[in-house]
């Protein structure tokens, strides 16, 4: 089951659950009792590190003109 972030507008609490995918839209109850917190849009972000230590991008994993996936022949 996907993890997804929820946020509650009476608390501000910010929290995760585990949910079927079918009831990754529905409203959730807090850990504080209030019900109606909202699925968030999750962020996040990864780093690697060259071969002396320093930060480098992610290599791309396809996608519009980053490795042919989107089938525009560049």
């Amino acid at each position: 089951m996907p993890l997804y972030e929820y946020y509650c507008r009476k608390c501000a609490a910010k929290f995760e659950l585990m949910r079927a995918m079918s009831a990754s839209d529905a409203s959730a109850m807090c850990p504080r009792g209030h019900a109606g917190a909202q699925r968030t849009l999750s962020m996040f972000a990864a780093v690697t590190r060259g071969p002396s230590g320093e930060p480098m991008p992610m290599p791309s994993a396809g996608g519009c003109c980053g490795g042919g996936a989107c089938g525009c022949g560049h």
